[in-house]
């Protein structure tokens, strides 16, 4: 008999809270990895490469740990569709929608993947319904973000109004997906094989639409920063980043593991100032903190605990 599946908890322990940096870490380094590789591979094309790779790391990876892929025209129909909302269908989207907005816009409109979560797993869900503090506190977040990247990032906000849209379709297709996922649970599915399954259909789904649209038998060798970018990219922020993300999702919930989003401009800032020598301006600190705010009032202990500071003590019982 199958293991029930784990509850999943509205507040996460020290090893989720973990994990989840780790990906801002791993997803925060996919910015670096694809600027340099767009230098010699088209966008469609790039997905689709990182998409191959991953897949077929993963299941080299499975079978070293004596795991199969799952059998049955259901489960794949799903691993269909979640390849579809969780890879294709966004990369696609902020490939396309990057070509005539910035990079800067472009992650506020990610950073909305968590509320779009909230909503999601709310109507969709038994076990995720939206509370006050949810709300808070992805708006919170949100707005770190904005802060934090800075308002010019917003000047473009209403130009280019087609390509912000497919951005924000991206967004709420990664809420769709990770609310899709919970199926999995149930078919008794394992972070790694949802993984390697997801890679495959994604490829599977991407490789027409690179023929058909890039050609990309016709394009030059790429160079070797391109080559190393492309490996960086399929290894550690995909193919590793993958297997924690649905570990995560396994026991925190859509909504929690999307916080990502959150972490990763601070990543990106943190590793800039660590490894570059870049400057720390004082919005960004700002952002910071307003994002922290966000996370602890998502997570809702911190909240909790205040209150219970605040409540008077019971008066000692009266003396006989």
């Amino acid at each position: 008999m199958a293991n029930s599946p784990q509850p999943i908890s509205a507040r996460m322990g020290a090893a989720e809270w973990a994990i989840l940096t780790l990906l801002a870490v791993l997803w925060g380094g996919a910015f670096f990895f694809i600027e340099v590789a767009l230098a010699g591979v088209p966008p469609i094309t790039l997905v689709l490469v990182r998409m191959t790779l991953a897949a077929l790391l993963l299941y080299v990876a499975m079978r070293l740990m004596g795991q199969r892929l799952p059998g049955g025209w259901r489960v794949w129909r799903a691993l269909f569709l979640l390849g579809l909302l969780n890879n294709a269908l966004p990369f696609m989207l902020y490939a396309w929608g990057q070509m005539a907005i910035t990079g800067g816009l472009a992650s506020i409109l990610n950073a909305t993947t968590p509320l779009w979560a909230v909503v999601v797993a709310h109507l969709l869900t038994d076990d995720e319904k939206a509370t006050p503090g949810k709300v808070a506190g992805v708006l919170l977040g949100i707005v770190g973000v904005v802060v934090m990247v800075g308002g010019d990032a917003l000047a473009g906000l209403g130009d280019a109004l087609v390509a912000q849209i497919a951005c924000l379709v991206g967004a709420l297709s990664y809420a769709l997906a990770s609310v899709q996922a919970h199926g999995f649970r149930a078919m008794g599915v394992r972070p790694m094989a949802l993984a390697t399954g997801q890679s495959i259909t994604a490829a599977a789904l991407l490789l027409p639409v690179a023929l058909i649209v890039e050609t990309p038998w016709r394009l030059p060798m790429p160079g070797v920063s391109v080559v190393a970018a492309l490996l960086g990219l399929a290894i550690f922020s995909t193919t590793f980043a993958y297997v924690l993300y649905f570990r995560l999702l396994e026991t925190a919930g859509a909504t929690n593991s999307l916080l990502v989003t959150f972490l990763i401009p601070i990543t990106a800032i943190l590793l800039g100032t660590l490894v570059l020598g870049e400057r720390v301006e004082p919005g960004q600190l700002i952002g910071m903190a307003l994002i922290a705010l966000g996370l602890a009032a998502i997570d809702g202990r911190p909240w909790a605990w205040l209150t219970r500071r605040r409540q008077p003590l019971a008066p000692p019982p009266p003396r006989p």
